[in-house]
């Protein structure tokens, strides 16, 4: 069913947990119940139970609409059937699992894409997440775990749920259910808490998925308050009476390049951005008349850069320039940036003294300007 003109866009509605078992699918199905009480006509589009018993109970009652079954390798996969909901019609989708990634054989690759079809149609969607899963989170998940989390959604796509709902449930409480094969089957729990499920991940992970809540509160009573014409003030921007506020507006800009550390980078920028609520831009500058005259592989990982700054809504600029460390200072100074963002640079010693450090450059072209040197400790810990 396609959007028209005059269709609303259906609300986003988020249970945001820091493990598997903390309870995010109970507690949606559950406030699906309260609702379908109501009278609200409310429909289970995807549920992932994985053998538990009380999550499966939880949904018995519910209206649940079918699977799509889609054969890949000779096995059969279910997936969410996003056009059956869409002939449905349901007021409210309950969607498990937002990150999870297609089986291949699907009209789109990610579950997230989905729900964005849902919410454009004008359904309301209630889904689950744990905090690991949001991208721009994936370098502090990896350094705090040591896993690489491969499933992410855009933080974009969090950003626009009306409301997000924090699950939680203390380490000791998840690791008794954990023991007791509430979670996984028992010929797993032992990898499992070896593994993800050790109780400094989850002290960490905990109070990392708690300060996201909170920040994405802070972000849409801004927003909520700006509209108003006010602004709840901040302990931080406290003013004496009657003074004027002339500080201003924080622009990050991120230095672009075709070194695989850009993505870290490009996270801690859009990080550091949504907590001063300031604009960001990511910026790459090239010798070359065009883009296409780069070298295949560089401009491929330039290119898949610039998009993944795209996809977390981040303004991109491409500029021409010989000496790439004064392009990027100048337009810096142009566009009022506060802040720059540039990766420790990981060149060699014949590269230094042909002048190819543009970090050292950018920062000694910067005296007025705040630089922030970002190391890629993926490196330096896989040196050790």
């Amino acid at each position: 069913m396609p959007e028209s003109a005059d269709t609303p866009r259906g609300s986003l509605k988020v249970y945001l947990g820091y493990a598997a078992g903390v309870g995010k699918t109970f507690q949606m199905l559950a406030d699906g119940h309260a609702a379908a009480q109501r009278g609200v006509d409310l429909v289970l589009a995807y549920f992932q139970p994985h053998a538990r018993p009380d999550t499966i109970g939880q949904a018995h009652g519910l209206e649940v609409l079918p699977h799509r079954k889609i054969e890949y390798r000779g096995k059969i996969f279910e997936e969410l059937d996003t056009e059956a909901v869409l002939r449905r019609q349901p007021r409210i989708a309950l969607v498990d699992e937002l990150a999870h990634t297609n089986i291949p054989g699907s009209e789109r690759s990610k579950r997230w894409e989905d729900v964005q079809v849902l919410l454009d149609t004008g359904i309301e969607v209630w889904t689950t997440m744990n905090v690991q899963h949001i991208e721009s989170l994936n370098d502090q998940i990896w350094q705090i775990t040591g896993i690489q989390v491969r499933e992410t959604v855009p933080d974009g796509i969090v950003r626009q749920a009306a409301e997000i709902v924090a699950v939680d449930v203390t380490p000791d409480a998840l690791l008794n259910r954990l023991k007791r094969g509430a979670i996984y089957k028992p010929e797993m729990v032992e990898r499992a808490l070896s593994g993800f499920f050790k109780g400094s991940n989850l002290g960490a992970l905990r109070e990392l998925t708690l300060r996201q809540a909170a920040h994405e509160v802070d972000l849409r009573q801004s927003a909520y308050d700006e509209t108003r014409g006010f602004q709840v003030p901040r302990i931080s921007e406290a003013r004496p009476s009657g003074a004027v506020d002339n500080q201003p507006k924080e622009r990050i800009l991120i230095h672009i390049t075709a070194d695989p550390s850009t993505a870290m980078l490009i996270r801690r920028g859009r990080r550091v951005a949504d907590y001063l609520h300031a604009d960001c831009t990511a910026l790459f500058v090239h010798q070359t008349p065009e883009l296409s005259q780069l070298p295949a592989e560089e401009r491929q990982a330039v290119e898949k850069h610039l998009r993944f700054a795209r996809s977390l809504q981040i303004e991109t600029r491409i500029l021409a320039g010989i000496d790439i460390a004064k392009t990027v200072v100048d337009f810096a100074r142009r566009n009022q940036v506060t802040q720059i963002f540039v990766a420790h640079s990981q060149v060699g010693l014949l590269k230094r003294l042909r002048g190819k450090n543009f970090t050292e450059d950018i920062v000694r072209l910067s005296q007025d300007l705040q630089v922030t040197v970002v190391a890629d400790r993926s490196r330096r810990q896989a040196s050790q």
